[in-house]
């Protein structure tokens, strides 16, 4: 991806975003207006900056500098928490995780905010609130898709067995190709591909009340499948190490038949300048489950103001403008990263240059969220560790799930 304009100043903030001074505290927030910093992130950063470029020229006075986010959740995350833990103003709007919004929201370090959410997919606007209160706006959504190659493949699977099915025929043809992949490396992705194997398995990792299911013959039924792909080579050995660009450049590079990705892989596979092996030939489609469809990971990115801004005032209303209606098409006219507002995805214009995009709403309307904890952090580090270890082989099925189920209790209450 291209790298958003960013300037001198935040090119040293980079190296440590808590470097900058101190503001109020959240508790006596101001009404003061000037430039802001916003803290992006790198997918689709020249998309990104032509949304921003449009604000600073509508607002000479209040321009926003980019400072780009690393590449991985996870680092992103302590980035963002160091910035806080120190009451920086380094960043007055910040992307997070839609996951991370109950953590920073209970932790008091993000504004609670007063905007219109109509138009809005109603699960990507859940996933910017905490105890029914708005602190963050949804930028960026979706869900797992599979893709496919429409050259070797007459239907997308709809179950595991159907996978590795068409796999087992379609393979030994095939030289240099695996089955499957995934996020799989010990990061935020693995925590998406467990949660979506296990909800697609008809589990899922909490209970309505919040107590871990781990246990459950749906998780076992999961994990299972995970490691004994991993075991028999269903997935290549070398997706231990995938995040998500390293499996986008396999399938483009044909070194897969199906792959588990977001929607913003569409447009690269597509693109016809030599860089994908499998433009025209691929399509995607929900991904598999046990018994049928499976259940997508509710991902995607909100914009959030942080209390330590000098300019809060002005840093919502960059949030509105973000996210607004004639803003959010600007950008999906050009990214095919999924966006939460649900006229996107009616929209004529949008299907003709995306045409999944009737597929994808379905899918994230009825995708599952990962665990709303304010914890977030140690949760996912959890599963993180006894996902990785399960798929490895390192600790069998039934031993690495129930040390889960044991890990998420303490962290959950």
């Amino acid at each position: 991806m291209k790298a958003l304009h960013v300037t001198a100043a935040a090119l040293a903030l980079g190296a440590g975003l808590a470097a900058c001074g101190s503001s109020p505290s959240p508790q006596a927030p101001t009404q003061e207006r000037g430039p802001i910093t916003f803290l992006g992130g790198k997918f689709e950063a020249e998309s990104v900056q032509k949304i921003v470029d449009a604000w600073n020229a509508a607002h000479p006075q209040e321009k926003a500098s980019v400072v780009l986010l690393p590449e991985s959740a996870d680092e992103q995350r302590r980035k963002l928490i160091q910035n806080a833990q120190t009451k920086s103003d380094a960043g007055d709007v910040m992307l997070i995780d839609a996951v991370w919004t109950s953590e920073f929201a209970a932790n008091r370090w993000v504004e609670e905010l007063k905007l219109d959410t109509t138009g809005f997919l109603p699960t990507t606007i859940e996933t910017a609130k905490y105890r029914d209160k708005l602190y963050a706006m949804p930028v960026f959504t979706g869900t797992g898709l599979l893709y496919y190659r429409t050259d070797l493949v007459k239907q997308p699977p709809k179950t595991w067995a159907e996978m590795k099915k068409i796999c087992d025929e379609v393979l030994p043809k095939q030289k240099g190709m695996s089955c499957y992949g995934g996020q799989f490396d010990k990061y935020e992705g693995l925590t998406v591909n467990f949660s979506e194997a296990v909800a697609s398995a008809g589990g899922e990792l909490l209970d309505a009340s919040g107590q871990p299911q781990l246990t459950s013959e749906a998780a076992k039924q999961a994990a299972r499948f995970l490691a004994d792909a991993f075991k028999s080579g269903m997935i290549p050995k070398e997706a231990i190490t995938y995040k998500e660009e390293e499996g986008r450049v396999a399938f483009q590079e044909g070194k897969l038949l199906f792959y588990r990705n977001w929607a913003y892989g569409y447009e690269a596979a597509q693109k016809t300048d030599g860089s994908s092996k499998v433009a025209g030939k691929f399509d995607v489609a929900p991904i598999p489950g046990l018994n049928g469809p499976g259940a997508g990971t509710l991902g995607g990115n909100n914009l959030a103001v942080s209390a330590f801004s000098k300019h809060k005032q002005t840093a919502r209303d960059f949030v509105a403008f973000m996210t607004s209606a004639e803003q959010i098409k600007a950008f999906a006219r050009t990214s095919s990263m999924p966006v939460p507002r649900a006229a996107i995805y009616d929209d004529p214009e949008m299907i003709k240059k995306y045409p999944y995009l009737p597929a994808l709403k379905e899918g994230i309307l009825a995708a599952k969220p990962r665990p709303k904890a304010v914890r977030y952090g140690d949760v996912t580090a959890a599963i993180q560790e006894s996902a990785y270890a399960i798929i490895t082989g390192a600790k069998p099925v039934d031993q690495g799930l129930s040390e889960l189920q044991t890990a998420l209790g303490p962290l959950l209450k």
